[in-house]
Parts: structure tokens; sequence; C-alpha cells
């Protein structure tokens, strides 16, 4: 690997060079590209605190942030695709409240809530960190399952689609999604 490379590579050796590859940080986005993804997930998050003001109803919430973040600054990473996303904040949910039945809204409840999204999220081969938040938010803050979940589901679609849309505005940004099932 070249000192310039900014490609993240596992260590490894090969029979050619034995020397091993060290990993290192992704290279600096372009400006045009880091305002690009900066202006697009603020824009998708804006638009979630402007659905909740008009139908009076918290929309924006701190995983959904997060998942903006990844959708738009490393599209093509397995985190950002549009099945972690979706399926997995609702799973998060799920998994809180079924922990939230079994042992109430406390802090030692939301850790468990959060373990058990990841396992699930892992079993489903479908990662994405946010929605162990989302499993969290979910035990503690106690939202009214019939108006969260149909909230949390459009929220994660429109920041798929706005993600997808993004992805098409600049030519030479990666295209997202790099799959969506």
């Amino acid at each position: 690997m070249n000192p310039g490379t900014a490609t993240a590579t596992p260590s490894v050796t090969t029979a050619a060079d034995p020397r091993p590859t060290v990993p290192r940080a992704p290279a600096r986005p372009s400006a045009a590209a880091a305002v690009h993804s900066v202006s697009a997930a603020t824009t998708v998050l804006l638009a979630l605190v402007a659905i909740g003001a008009m139908i009076h109803e918290p929309v924006l919430i701190p995983p959904l942030a997060a998942s903006a973040a990844l959708i738009h600054s490393a599209p093509t990473l397995p985190l950002a695709q549009p099945r972690g996303v979706v399926v997995g904040h609702l799973i998060g949910a799920a998994a809180g409240y079924a922990v939230l039945a079994a042992a109430g809204s406390s802090a030692w409840a939301a850790a468990l809530a959060a373990g058990l999204t990841l396992a699930l999220l892992t079993l489903a081969r479908t990662p994405h960190s946010p929605a162990v938040a989302t499993a969290v938010v979910t035990v503690l803050q106690t939202p009214t399952p019939a108006r969260f979940v149909p909230l949390l589901f459009g929220s994660t679609v429109l920041l798929v689609l706005t993600g997808y849309a993004g992805s098409r505005v600049r030519r030479k940004a990666p295209r997202y999604p790099a799959y969506w099932w």
C-alpha cells in the first residue's frame, strides 16, 4: 500500500510483499463532497423537525440523526444500507417495547434492550448501530407504539429516499444504496 493511499484495508501479507499493510483513515472528502453530504443530512433532519411541528409529535430522535449521518457521509457502508436503516430501527423499537413490557422503564432495562437489539440485528444480518439507540429511547421515553412506530417507519423511509436522491445530484458521489435488501 502506498503511503498516500487512503483506503482502509485489513493488515495482511502476501508472498509477493511480506510487509503487512496498515489500515488507514479514509481520505478527507473534497470540499464539494463535504458540503453536499452535510447539507443533505441537515436538510432531511430539518424536514423531520418540520413534519413533527406540523403534526405536533416529535419525529426527530437522536438515532435518526445518526442514521442520516451514516447514509449521507458513508453511503457504501453496510450500516447505511436501507435494510439496516428501516428494518434495524423497527427491530430496535420492537426489542425496546418487549423489554419495556417485561421489565419496565429503567436504565437497566434500556441496557438490556440495547443488547437484545444488537443480538437480533446480528441474527437478521441487518447491521445498523443507531437502531440500538432506538431501543434505548423506546425504553427510557416510553412512546405510545401506535404513534411512534409509524412515525419511525416513515422517518426511516424518508432518510433512505433522500439518500437515494442525494447520491444522484452530485455526479461523482457514490451511489446509494449499495444494495436494497
